[in-house]
């Protein structure tokens, strides 16, 4: 079995190839570029560089949301094509819960973070204890004050992860003290290794159904939507 997992879902693009189990290549950047120009071009060079022809793959993996809508998309639609047009089966996955599985040897809760501006907040809340994640908190989109009080009510300590904690990081330790743990800059970029390992515990989907989850409007449709209600 030889699986492509792709994740553009936030400035990070990751492509991973792995092979019975075995990652054999993985290509992380953190820059502020269009996915748009780079990701097949990534794609196609990580596949040569492993020698593995396109015939070869089993399975897409996508990280399906929440993050940047245009980002999301980008990924979405590339895994889409690939998994129609070779006919193999296409598995998308939360992509707090590929953040947050950087955090999977945590002993406490693990919550990750994508800013989504105007103090809210794309997160969820996950325990990596045992031999299935659990999801405590669904993935939202929520304002940041009631997250932080919906964290309040457990008692232990909470791992915070993300290349956007470091916006609301003061906040989090005035109202959470000693509770929050923050992980190492290099363990904020989010892995399409642990993409394909998060991808273990989620189905297959129909590629011709398979969507996006935003977990909000775009700023353009909620715009429309309330011109229609005047």
């Amino acid at each position: 079995m030889t699986v492509l997992a792709i994740d553009t879902s936030t400035n990070v693009m990751g492509i991973s190839l792995i092979k019975e189990q075995s990652v054999i290549g993985e290509t992380i950047t953190f820059i502020n570029k269009n996915h748009s120009v780079r990701l097949m071009p990534a794609i196609n060079s990580l596949m040569e560089e492993c020698n593995i022809k396109p015939k070869e793959l089993s399975k897409i993996v996508v990280a399906k949301g929440p993050g940047s809508y245009t980002g999301v998309r980008i990924g979405v639609t590339v895994a889409k094509t690939l998994a129609f047009t070779l006919k193999i089966p296409i598995i998308g996955v939360s992509s707090l819960k590929v953040l947050a599985a950087n955090g999977r040897y945590f002993n406490g809760l693990v919550c990750p973070i994508f800013d989504a501006r105007r103090n809210l907040l794309f997160t969820g809340l996950y325990d990596f204890r045992g031999p299935i994640s659990k999801s405590i908190i669904e993935d939202c989109n929520i304002d940041r004050s009631i997250w932080i009080e919906k964290l309040k009510s457990y008692n232990e300590q909470i791992l915070f992860i993300g290349n956007d904690v470091a916006i609301h990081k003061e906040f989090i330790i005035e109202n959470l003290k000693e509770k929050a743990v923050f992980v190492k800059d290099n363990m904020n970029n989010q892995r399409p290794s642990e993409l394909f390992n998060c991808s273990l515990e989620e189905n297959e989907e129909s590629v011709h159904d398979f969507v996006p989850e935003y977990l909000r409007l775009s700023e353009a449709e909620a715009n429309w939507l309330a011109s229609q209600e005047k």
